[in-house]
């Protein structure tokens, strides 16, 4: 063998190996790739997916889906020749793996995480439908804090009835009456636990990280004849179903079907007012749900930019900013006559 045949040799070898390597060793990204759809006015294991009871409810028709993002899993890394092939696909895309998941945090704290936003979602979403519907209901306490003011006070499944003697009648007035105290005052709880009323007087402390802000260490839900089960199982987390959920309930709590046969899909946070919040992965959502044949995306209004840059042809974008925006251009569109709000760039 030649000295140039054998350098040719060597090279080729150490080509070869490089690109092996280059194939095996993780690079530091994760992939957001269209997830499933969930109809939420459909059956999900032989049971509706919203459960409503206590209440009259009414029939439904078309499908209602909340879209997600299907993400790389906490325990899978990305080769440099998988991120590169979501890199080039439109409907894909890479984030850094330590925004997603952050090296402080273990794979099971992002999964606690993520289940909790769900479960907060819901109970903002219950309250902001039973406003909407004009179903009347109560605040009632859903946790207290450890070491908080509140602990050893106030308790989950307290009904909160009044804050300083005036009248709580939304989840979000507990927080603002608080709120109009100053720190190390005192706010005056009239509640209703185990059908006895009483005053339980607490002391406000500083939220951490604003000392000027004060807190009492709770969480508020809603108290309502009207009860609401969500059943989807666990592989769905976060909180950008919230919109959806809200939806769906408003729709079996009102007379007459709200979608008129057509198949929507949504996506959104949502706070008990019934305000709408931006989400993640928009593209991903808009491209999932037109291949399970939605006509019809609402989209947060601070998404839209994104979402009219989503490649994606044949659904109708429909800006949202609260429930109310979304009820009225659903109806809007089952009545076949009227202009939506439409996003744009």
């Amino acid at each position: 063998m030649t000295r140039r045949t054998a350098t040719l040799v060597t090279s080729i070898v150490v080509l070869v190996c490089s690109l092996g390597l280059v194939t095996v060793f993780p690079v530091p990204f994760v992939s957001f790739s269209p997830g499933p759809v969930k109809d939420t006015l459909g059956s999900s294991k032989n049971k509706p997916v919203i459960e409503i009871s206590g209440h009259e409810t009414f029939p439904t028709t078309g499908q209602l889906d909340l879209t997600t993002v299907s993400v790389t899993s906490p325990d899978r890394e990305l080769t440099l020749p998988q991120a590169m092939r979501n890199w080039l696909d439109p409907h894909h895309d890479l984030f850094p793996r330590a925004i997603i998941y952050p090296p402080e945090q273990s794979a099971s704290e992002v999964e606690e995480q993520n289940t909790a936003e769900m479960t907060g979602s819901q109970d903002s979403a219950v309250a902001a439908a039973l406003q909407a519907a004009k179903v009347p209901y109560h605040p009632k306490v859903s946790t207290v804090a450890k070491d908080s003011p509140a602990d050893g006070k106030l308790k989950p499944g307290d009904v909160v009835l009044k804050v300083d003697g005036q009248a709580a009648t939304q989840v979000p007035q507990v927080g603002e009456l608080v709120r109009k105290n100053k720190v190390g005052e005192n706010v005056d709880f009239l509640i209703r636990r185990g059908g006895q009323e009483q005053t339980v007087v607490v002391k406000t402390a500083a939220t951490p990280g604003e000392p000027s802000r004060p807190m009492v260490g709770i969480t508020v839900g809603v108290d309502s004849p009207v009860k609401v089960s969500v059943n989807l199982g666990q592989d769905i987390g976060g909180p950008s179903a919230g919109t959806a959920f809200a939806l769906a309930i408003y729709d079996k709590l009102t007379p007459g079907p709200l979608l008129e046969g057509k198949h929507v899909a949504v996506t959104g946070t949502i706070d008990a007012l019934g305000q709408v919040g931006a989400i993640g992965g928009i593209q991903q959502k808009i491209a999932g749900a037109k291949d399970d044949g939605a006509t019809v995306f609402l989209v947060p209004a601070p998404n839209c930019a994104a979402a009219v840059h989503a490649g994606v042809d044949g659904i109708q974008l429909v800006k949202i900013t609260k429930l109310e925006d979304a009820i009225s251009s659903l109806k809007t569109l089952a009545s076949g006559s009227g202009e939506v709000p439409a996003c744009t760039p």
